[in-house]
């Protein structure tokens, strides 16, 4: 596999987000590899932004856009995205823009340091309490189940690309990157976590907290603890 990175941008209805992402992405990532890709997963998009994918893609060779018909999840995307790079290292980047330069520069600027970087929010009091105690709860749960000491399993993660390849990731849904920390970290795999800051959002989504994304996580949680054990 040829050394570099591969930031996986999944995105579903994200017309006026997706430009910023990508940006983003590509500017923060040349300062820091001299070879990546971007992968944009349009997720059944139903409105533009297919279409600005492939004008980006247009515009920039490193970019390469993969379309569903229909929406397929987060853990699918990025599942594809992983089995598309062509790039030693494979990390995920929200087409929502949801994220700052100083997440991806602190996670790529520690690439090499172990097998997995894993980020984690600094500043978890800027998102609503409802949001806090949900996500304390699920960290909480994860580490109790499988003995781990994780702060966060939900941010952005650098991974080797060849050792999540190696792993099933068999949810689809919200909870992919907790099915691949827990399993690649119960195998013995190193990792090294960094905090940043998360910036204010106007109108902040709460997309991962619809309840039919909820009950996904929740199957997924019961479906991994049976593939840990066994």
């Amino acid at each position: 596999m040829q050394p570099g990175l591969t930031i996986v941008i999944p995105a579903l209805n994200e017309a006026e987000n997706l430009a910023g992402a990508v940006d983003r992405c590509r500017r923060v990532a040349a300062r820091h590899f001299p070879d990546f890709e971007l992968i944009v997963v349009d997720d059944g998009s139903t409105d533009a932004t297919g279409q600005i994918a492939e004008g980006l893609a247009a515009a920039d060779p490193r970019v390469r856009v993969v379309h569903h018909e229909r929406p397929r999840n987060l853990g699918a995307c990025y599942k594809e995205g992983v089995g598309l790079a062509r790039f030693a290292y494979v990390l995920l980047f929200p087409g929502d823009d949801e994220g700052t330069d100083e997440q991806l520069h602190a996670v790529m600027s520690r690439a090499g340091s172990a097998d997995i970087v894993v980020n984690y929010t600094s500043n978890p009091e800027i998102r609503p309490w409802s949001r806090r105690v949900v996500s304390r709860a699920f960290v909480a749960l994860l580490n109790t189940l499988f003995g781990l000491r994780l702060r966060y399993y939900n941010g952005t993660v650098l991974h080797r690309t060849g050792l999540v390849r190696g792993i099933t990731i068999r949810t689809d849904s919200f909870a992919y990157q907790a099915e691949a920390l827990v399993k690649l970290l119960k195998a013995g795999h190193s990792y090294v976590e960094v905090g940043t800051p998360l910036a204010p959002r106007a109108g902040g989504r709460t997309k991962a907290f619809r309840l039919k994304n909820l009950v996904q996580v929740g199957q997924a949680l019961v479906r991994l603890v049976a593939d840990v054990r066994r």
